[in-house]
Parts: structure tokens; sequence; C-alpha cells
């Protein structure tokens, strides 16, 4: 970066910087080590911290398996009064700096560069559903800003403007999560039935099913061209099934309320699904779960499971940085909590899926990674870290009481990774 160019930066950051003259010997800036052990005092604003260091423009590294997935970025006022501001603990490291990077080229650990701040998109209906969704909580509480997207983005090619978009609630099946065989007549629902017809129409698809499964084919797209995907909850099983029937040219696969044709489920077609092959679609439309994908099938009456814990992979960080930056955490086991989708059936998993979380011994995993193309997919079970059975009217999490979440903090590893990639540009 030119002298000028990082002058202005740091003058949009709301930082002083004295240079010393160009013709002085240079010397690199000291840093600070942001801990992410039981040492952080507050873990999820500790991403936010780091992200606005990239997107100013600094240098930050990720020190991936060092004190809990540990970051440095550079030692200046502007970043340490971030941090004070924030409640978020840094250590300047200038005397221990040797060290440290000696105990990382020596230990399955690594220190990734951070170089791009990541433009992030939240995949959502303009009226947000009536409760909450973990990722945009997670955005707002860390402070990382980000834009809400829906149907037409997509449709109409908004998405390249973007590089991580995240699904939540969505059901691209166009079955609305069943929610009429529970909510029938409430306002709120039949207000996303007529929101969604309505979109349907305005943008030329004759159902909400056949929208939705155009959307899934988009987002397949923008993936395939080098977008970073990631999903929770309804979204992960929702979007493989909708790609498997848009495959097959299904035209009426899923209904509202009404049998499917036991022929359908024959006609399914996986090789565009991202992450899963061969699911048994739910016969019975009076059941409000999908498929067998979902090994806790939370709405799937006498055959629902109940919730363990989940355990979290140990890559090589040298070998596979990517899912070793996924899994950096304070914990290394994690509290489960429910979904309409919780968990991913072992013999539904696609070969090659990576699994970076599972419950041991369990027929299901929770949390999975893949790549498509020049892009990358994640898929996280469950709908929120901290409310294990949350209900539909439920209070938001407070995350102001949850600050060393960890499974909040898996979120928000994925915010941040592709930060450490170089980018090619999408087509």
């Amino acid at each position: 970066m030119k002298r000028r160019q990082f002058l202005g930066t740091m003058g949009a950051y709301g930082v002083g910087v004295l240079l010393p003259p160009l013709t002085a010997p240079y010397r690199p800036v000291p840093s600070l080590l942001i801990p992410m052990d039981d040492a952080q005092t507050d873990h999820l604003k500790a991403y936010g911290l780091t992200y606005r260091a990239i997107q100013a423009g600094l240098k930050a590294e990720w020190l991936l398996n060092y004190r809990g997935g540990s970051f440095f970025i550079p030692d200046i006022a502007g970043l340490r009064r971030d941090a004070a501001l924030n409640g978020i603990r840094v250590e300047p490291v200038d005397s221990a700096m040797t060290a440290i990077r000696g105990e990382i080229e020596a230990s399955n650990m690594d220190a990734i560069p951070l170089e791009k701040a990541p433009k992030v998109a939240v995949y959502a209906p303009p009226n947000a559903a009536p409760w909450d969704d973990a990722v945009t909580m997670a955005l707002q509480y860390a402070g990382i800003p980000f834009t809400k997207i829906w149907d037409p983005e997509v449709i109409n090619g908004g998405m390249k403007d973007y590089d991580w978009l995240h699904l939540h609630h969505e059901d691209f099946t166009g079955q609305y999560s069943k929610f009429f065989l529970i909510y029938s007549g409430m306002p709120w629902l039949a207000e996303m039935v007529q929101r969604n017809s309505g979109m349907a129409r305005s943008l030329g698809f004759q159902t909400v099913p056949d929208l939705k499964k155009a959307v899934a084919r988009g987002i397949h797209q923008y993936v395939e061209s080098g977008g970073f995907l990631f999903a929770m909850c309804t979204a992960t099983e929702t979007i493989d099934l909708a790609l498997a029937a848009a495959r097959a040219d299904i035209a009426a696969t899923f209904a509202d309320g009404t049998p499917m044709d036991p022929r359908a489920e024959s006609k399914l077609e996986w090789s565009e699904a991202f992450a899963f092959t061969g699911a048994h679609l739910e016969p019975n439309p009076l059941v409000a779960s999908f498929s067998d994908i979902d090994g806790h099938q939370v709405n799937g009456g006498s055959r629902r499971q109940p919730l363990g814990a989940f355990k979290l992979f140990n890559f090589s960080a040298k070998i596979d940085p990517v899912p070793t930056m996924l899994v950096q955490d304070h914990r290394q086991v994690i509290p489960d909590f429910y979904g309409l989708t919780t968990s991913f059936t072992r013999n539904r998993l696609k070969p090659g899926v990576t699994v970076l979380a599972e419950e041991e011994g369990a027929p299901w995993v929770k949390y999975v990674h893949g790549d498509l193309g020049k892009g990358t997919w994640t898929f996280f079970g469950g709908h929120d870290p901290e409310d294990p059975q949350h209900q539909i009217g439920d209070p938001p999490t407070d995350l102001s009481l949850h600050p060393h979440s960890p499974g909040y903090r898996l979120i928000l590893n994925n915010v941040l990774f592709p930060a450490a990639k170089k980018r090619e540009l999408k087509t």
C-alpha cells in the first residue's frame, strides 16, 4: 500500500498515524495479540475488532491452534481504543514475538495472513421473520457490517457484489417449513405466504416452489463462481432438496399440505446438491419434517432424538488450514442445540464432504464443509447455540450474556475465514 493510501485509510478509521521520513530505515509495526483462550474478555467482539482492522487496510494474522485461535493486529492507538471501548482483551507482544512465532513453527499451528474484509450478505425477506437469526445477531454484536438480500437479488444477479452469504430459516422447498400444521391461522404465517406468492408472480414463476428452486440454483452458481456460503437450520437441508428437484426438473415435487407424488422421490437428481445424496422425502404431509437428512427429527414425532454434545475435529493447521480455521475455539466439546434441521445423517453425506464436528458414536454429524468450483460452503445444524430448544415467539438471545459462546464462535469463524483466501474475480 502506498504511503498516501495508508494515511487515507487510517484517517477514515479515526487513527492518527505518524510515519517516519521515507528515508528512515524500515521497522516492522509492533503487534497486539488478541488472545482467544480463556483470557479473552469478549470472544465474539474480538472477531469484530479483527474484521475492522482488515477493513481499514491493515494486515492481520490468524494464529491457528495458538491460544484458542488468536489474532495478531497492528499495535496502533485506534485499535487499542476500539478494544477498550468494546471490552476486548489485547496484549502487546513485542518482546514475545520471536518466541510466539517459534512455538507456532514447531507445533501443529500456523499463522495465516488476513488480507481482505469480506462483504457479507444475509438472505432474508425484507420484513424479517418474527424470530431471531443467530448469524444476524452475531454480526450485530461483533460489529461486522452486512446487507440483507432476498429473492430479487439472487434471481437478478445481485449476489456478485458479495463475498459471503448466509442462509438460515428459509425453506427452499416452498412449504413454509410446514408451519401450517401447527400455526394455521396465525397472521405472520398468512403474511409469509402472501409475500412469497407475490414475489414468485413478480419474478415470473407460477409457484413458490418453482421460485425457490430457481433461487437455490442461483446460490449454487454463486458458490461455484467463487462465493462463500454458510447455512444453518432449515436452509441446510432444504436447499439440497430443492437442488435435487430442480436438477430433475420436477415441476411439483413439493406442495403445501398435499400428498407428494410417490414417483417424485425416485426422480430426484443429487449431482448439484452441496452436501447430501440419496435422501428419502417425508411422505406424510401431516409430519413436519422434510426428509431423513436430519438425524434428530425435531418435528418427526416419536422419531425425535435427545440432545447430546458435539466435538470439534482437530485438523493439521499447516496441511488443512481452511477446516482448521472453521473449528478454532476455546472449547472442543459443545452442548448441542435443536433446529428444524438439527444434524446431518452420516449415510446421507456425499463422499468428500469434510466433517468438522460430530457427536461421538451417533449416526449423525453437526458441522460439515466442502468445496464447489471456485467457492466453498459450510453447513451448521441447529438454530441458536445458546438457546437449545428455541420456539417461535421466544425473545432473542442477548449475546452480551454469552460473550464466550463456543457455538457462536463457530459462526464467526465462517465470517472471517474468507479474508485469508486469495480471491479470483467472480464471473
